[in-house]
């Protein structure tokens, strides 16, 4: 696939752009044969860019994207090399906002678009977040790697009556609370924990028993949390924590490990979650491959 048929791409995906967060190419997912490398994001008049790794096509292809820039109506452009050590941003043009915000079905959410990891923001997880916000009313909410708090925010649009945001990040934690005051939500029984999920069950059970829980993990991060080994502790755990008729959204995002890797582990350490259903990924994040890509199980528990 050459360059001007990812233009062509743009051009297409980015027809029915409004100010809401919408991925316009994602070549993470398999589908364009020779960027892989390549994901492009709009969001609203920002375009932002991100090469995961080098490829010999790389002026031509910023080339490319700065016309589309300028021929789409878009004001500003960022690239961020994720291949480089660091993961260095660069503005290519116009200048960024002092706030940058993604919105999503109402909510707003805060980004760092030149941050040297991740945005603040994870777009790939709508349709987890829509669940939530559709079944939150009147409950009680666990969330699990809370991150920047953005499924807290869906529980509390979505009427919940409580929420614990449970993570090793105070700076995530913090920006989760900047975030609920964003989209106006009294934090008033929203809590902001910043604890180790593994070492932290006592604590975490106070708070319970949980009519919704949310485990989104990473799926490798180096001293905290290895999907492989460490998922399993926490189901274990489940039964304890629950409510009779809990409802768990378990999220995987590993392309090694299938679906039935956290289906046979409920089946194993929590039995009483029988599973409903596995939510569909957002149709601009499709995969070549969906058993390795984003997912979300839905379990009900049967006591």
């Amino acid at each position: 696939m050459d360059i001007d048929k990812v233009k062509s791409v743009l051009e297409e995906n980015s027809k029915d752009t409004t100010n809401e967060f919408k991925r316009i190419f994602h070549g993470r997912g398999g589908l364009y044969e020779g960027w892989k490398h390549l994901t492009v994001d709009s969001i609203d008049n920002i375009l932002n860019v991100a090469l995961y790794f080098e490829e010999d096509n790389e002026a031509e292809l910023l080339k490319m994207l700065e016309e589309f820039t300028y021929a789409s109506g878009y004001e500003v452009l960022v690239v961020q090399r994720r291949y480089i050590k660091g993961h260095p941003s660069e503005v290519l043009i116009g200048e960024l906002p002092e706030f940058v915000y993604a919105i999503e079905n109402g909510m707003k959410f805060r980004l760092n678009l030149l941050s040297n990891r991740n945005s603040g923001y994870f777009p790939d997880m709508k349709n987890g977040r829509k669940f939530v916000m559709d079944n939150a009313k009147d409950k009680s909410v666990l969330n699990l790697f809370s991150y920047t708090c953005a499924f807290s925010i869906a529980a509390k649009m979505g009427g919940a009556k409580s929420v614990s945001n449970i993570d090793m990040s105070k700076g995530a934690l913090s920006t989760g609370r900047a975030n609920h005051h964003l989209n106006d939500i009294e934090t008033r029984g929203v809590s902001f924990l910043p604890y180790n999920i593994l070492k932290s069950f006592s604590r975490i059970k106070k708070k319970g028993p949980y009519d919704l829980i949310i485990i989104d993990p990473p799926t490798f991060q180096k001293g905290s949390f290895e999907a492989t080994k460490d998922y399993r502790k926490i189901i274990t755990k489940l039964p304890q924590i629950a409510s009779e008729n809990c409802t768990l959204l378990a999220c995987l995002n590993s392309p090694d490990l299938d679906e039935n890797f956290i289906k046979d582990l409920i089946t194993e350490l929590a039995p009483s979650f029988k599973f409903s259903h596995r939510l569909e990924n957002v149709e601009e994040f499709k995969s070549l491959d969906e058993s390795r890509s984003l997912k979300n199980l839905v379990f009900v528990r049967e006591v």
